[in-house]
């Protein structure tokens, strides 16, 4: 049985993240670390972000540490003069990168005004079986559950950054939403979902964290305390990902 951490932290607005990230992998005896949306930058960062984001041969010390155990980051990536917000999955000194496809740029949001959107979901094979990465506000748009129902991976991990907005009588209803489709993707394409969501202040915006692991039954197995930092570890089974999948099959 694998183990899986999550690491719900509050990055700086800057490129100094990479002592915390060294220290979480470090420390941790998990097969699988996950961090938060731009885990590597910081969320909010505007007129920064040519001087800030990475290119990929700069993160080169996460694909060494690999070799050991599987990382998963989030970072503003340089790719041939333009910065996309990606996340970026190390495993056994290689990588695989994702770019987030849903820029949201209403409100609180103006990300549509500093990074290039990608244009494909992606699914590859880990120790964990078929495994895909998304990124926030792609969880909100209609042909992301849409994908994942048809291919049925086993492990998607769900980076964010979702600031605290809408209290309710009941609680933060940001958390409800999210909830909500978390174990609605969760279902229907029974997988294990991994979801990671920073805390902390940054430019007027607070993070709720709440980051989760949701069973392929749409169970929450672990969950991580809101607006405070935490690492929760759990295992990972791929026969619970198998079993619900198999109630999933086509006639």
């Amino acid at each position: 049985m694998k183990k899986i951490s999550i690491i719900q932290g509050s990055p700086k607005l800057s490129r100094d993240n990479f002592s915390w990230h060294i220290e979480s992998i470090k420390s941790s005896d998990a097969d699988l670390i996950l961090f938060p949306e731009l885990s590597m930058n910081g969320y909010k960062i505007k007129d920064m972000l040519l001087e800030d984001a990475f290119i990929i041969d700069e993160l080169d010390l996460f694909r060494k540490m690999s070799l050991k155990k599987d990382i998963c980051i989030g970072v503003a990536l340089k790719e041939n003069h333009k910065v996309y917000n990606a996340s970026i999955y190390f495993s056994k000194g290689d990588f695989r990168i994702y770019k987030k496809q849903h820029l949201p740029n209403y409100g609180l949001f103006e990300e549509k005004r500093f990074f290039f959107k990608g244009d494909e979901y992606l699914c590859f094979d880990t120790e964990f079986g078929k495994t895909s990465m998304i990124i926030c506000e792609d969880l909100f748009a209609g042909n992301t559950i849409a994908y994942f129902a048809k291919e049925k991976p086993d492990l998607i991990l769900v980076l964010a950054n979702s600031p605290a907005r809408d209290f309710g009588e009941n609680g933060l209803l940001i958390e409800d939403n999210w909830n909500a489709l978390l174990k609605s993707l969760a279902i229907l394409s029974g997988a294990y979902v991994l979801f990671s969501n920073r805390v902390g202040f940054e430019d007027g915006l607070g993070f709720w964290g709440g980051s989760r692991v949701i069973t392929p039954k749409g169970e929450v197995q672990i969950k991580a305390k809101l607006f405070e930092k935490e690492i929760i570890e759990t295992n990972f089974s791929k026969k619970l990902s198998s079993t619900q999948k198999y109630f999933l099959r086509k006639e």
